[in-house]
């Protein structure tokens, strides 16, 4: 019982868990919204009247509910594009005020076998694993890796 009450209490597990529960209910208030106000619109627009959800056709013996599909889609995109504006992209600023994100380049040089680029400290190339020559400190032929 304690690996698992350690399990359970682990940071990432109660995070998930809660991350589902509120998902679980910003998706019953978007459905909501949406079948309330949103598929009526769609209805107008399209010149059905009333509920768009509740609309279907018939092939055959085969009724299509494609008013069920698109209250699903709308709900879908309202959903995504609510969580990335709310959610997604103020963590992201958030993240990048607190922990810029600064990419140091060391020194690289091509190896003289297989010519991939390794650091230039580097005693043996990670690709072919041939010797490498040591570089006196002020190595003046190093080349950058572009990007």
């Amino acid at each position: 019982m304690k690996g698992f009450r350690s399990f359970i209490l682990r940071g990432n597990v109660v995070d998930l868990a809660v991350g589902i529960v509120i998902g679980a209910a910003f998706t019953a208030v978007v459905n909501g919204f949406v079948s309330a106000f949103l598929t009526p619109f769609v209805g107008l627009a399209t010149g059905a009247t009333g509920d768009m959800s509740r609309k279907t056709f018939t092939l055959g013996a085969t009724e299509f509910p494609y008013g069920a599909f698109i209250n699903a889609a709308i709900s879908f995109l309202l959903l995504a594009s609510a969580l990335y504006f709310l959610v997604v992209l103020p963590i992201n600023k958030l993240h990048e005020r607190l922990a810029p994100h600064h990419d140091v380049q060391a020194p690289e040089r091509d190896c003289p076998a297989c010519l991939s680029l390794v650091p230039a400290q580097a005693r043996r190339c990670a690709s072919c694993t041939v010797s490498l020559p040591a570089v006196p400190a002020q190595a003046g032929a190093t080349t950058q890796r572009a990007g």
